[in-house]
C-alpha cells in the first residue's frame, strides 16, 4: 500500500513539475522556424492545450496501458525507449555494485582487523579518493591509462560486433544464454571501464560502513568471549561478527544502488554507453517531459522495490526485526 502511495506521489510531483519547466516544448521540437499553425497544432496532439488536471488524468489513464506519451526527441512512445534504454543502464549499475560489493566488504573487514596499520591506512585514503575525485575524471583517465596507451579496452559503446539474440536486453546474459562467447567477451570488455569507474565511490563507501561496524563489533562482548574460548577467527569473524555488521552495510548498498540507476548519466555520458540516465538528462535539456516523467518514475520504482528488498533481508539477518506473519 506504501509503495503505490509513494509512486502516485512521485507520478503527481514530477508531472506537474515537468509541466511547468521553462520553454515550449512543441517549439523546441519543431525548431525556431515552425510557424505559430504548426506549433499550435503540436501542442494540441500532444494535449498540452488542455487544463493540467485533465492531462494528469489522460497521463494515469495511457500509464495503466503502458503509454507514457510520444517522446519529443525520439517521436516514439516514451515507454518503448525506455524498454530500450533501461537494460543498458541496469547491466551497468548491477555490475559496478557486484564490483563495489565484492571489494568493499573485504577490504572493509581487513580495514577493520588491521585498525591503524598500514593496510587499514591505504584502505582510508583509497575510500577517501573513491568520494573524493569526480567520476567523469576517473573515467577519462581509465579510458587513457588502458584503452589509448595500454589499448586493452575499448573506449566507448556497449560491443563492436553485431549484439546478440535480444531475450533479456542484457548483453552478458543474452549471450551466455545464446552460447554466443565471442559477443560475451567483446560486451564485457566494453563493460568493464564504465563498471570499475561507477563502482568506486560506492566501494569507497561500503569500505568505510563495513569497517566502522567491524570495529564496533570487535568490541563486543560475544565478540571477546568467542576468541577466548577458542572459537576459530574466521569462523567468528565470517559467521557471526560480519552478519551483525551487515546490516548498516545493506541500507548503504540499497541507498546506493537507487542512486547510481539515476545518476550513471555522468558515466554514460563519457563512454557513450546507451542507456536509459543518458537519456533522462537529454530529456531535461531539451524539455522532453513525457521522457523526464517516465524517467523518474523509473527510478522511483527502482528505489522503491530495492528498499523492498532490503526489508525483507533485514529479517534474514536479524531474526529480531523480522516481520510479525
Amino acid at each position: 500500500m506504501y509503495m503505490v502511495l509513494v509512486l502516485f506521489g512521485v507520478s503527481l510531483l514530477i508531472f506537474f513539475l515537468a509541466r511547468v519547466m521553462p520553454g515550449d516544448p512543441a517549439r523546441l521540437a519543431l525548431g525556431p522556424e515552425a510557424t505559430q499553425e504548426q506549433v499550435a497544432s503540436l501542442r494540441h496532439k500532444l494535449g498540452l492545450d488542455r487544463p493540467l488536471y485533465t492531462q494528469y488524468y489522460v497521463f494515469l489513464r495511457g500509464l495503466f496501458k503502458g503509454e507514457l506519451g510520444m517522446s519529443l526527441i525520439t517521436k516514439r512512445d516514451v515507454f518503448k525507449d525506455l524498454i530500450q534504454r533501461l537494460p543498458a543502464t541496469l547491466e551497468l549499475v548491477m555490475t559496478a555494485m557486484l564490483i563495489a560489493i565484492l571489494g568493499g566488504i573485504p577490504l572493509g573487514v581487513l580495514s577493520a582487523l588491521h585498525k591503524d596499520r598500514t593496510i587499514d591506512q591505504i584502505s582510508r585514503i583509497f575510500a577517501f579518493a573513491g568520494v573524493s575525485f569526480p567520476r567523469f575524471w576517473i573515467g577519462i583517465m581509465f579510458q587513457i591509462a588502458f584503452a589509448y596507451i595500454l589499448g586493452l579496452l575499448p573506449i566507448t559503446g556497449r560491443i563492436s560486433g553485431d549484439p546478440p539474440t535480444r531475450i533479456t536486453g542484457l548483453y552478458l546474459l543474452d549471450s551466455l544464454i545464446a552460447r554466443d562467447f565471442p559477443a560475451f567477451v567483446d560486451s564485457f570488455k566494453h563493460l568493464l571501464l564504465p563498471s570499475l569507474t561507477l563502482s568506486l565511490s560506492p566501494l569507497a563507501q561500503i569500505t568505510r560502513i563495513t569497517r566502522a561496524n567491524m570495529i564496533e563489533q570487535l568490541r563486543k562482548d560475544y565478540s571477546i568471549v568467542m576468541r577466548t574460548i577458542g572459537m576459530p577467527e574466521v569462523v567468528n569473524i565470517y559467521k557471526y561478527m560480519l552478519k551483525n555488521a551487515f546490516t548498516s552495510t545493506l541500507t548503504v548498498i540499497g541507498l546506493l544502488t537507487g542512486w547510481m540507476i539515476g545518476n550513471a548519466f555522468v558515466i554514460e555520458q563519457v563512454f557513450s554507453w546507451p542507456g536509459m540516465a543518458r537519456y533522462g538528462v537529454n530529456s531535461v535539456l531539451r524539455n522532453d517531459f513525457n521522457a523526464v516523467v517516465g524517467v523518474t518514475l523509473v527510478i522511483a520504482v527502482g528505489y522503491v522495490v530495492i528498499n523492498l528488498i532490503v526489508d525483507l533481508l533485514y529479517g534474514y539477518l536479524d531474526p529480531r526485526i523480522r516481520l510479525k506473519r
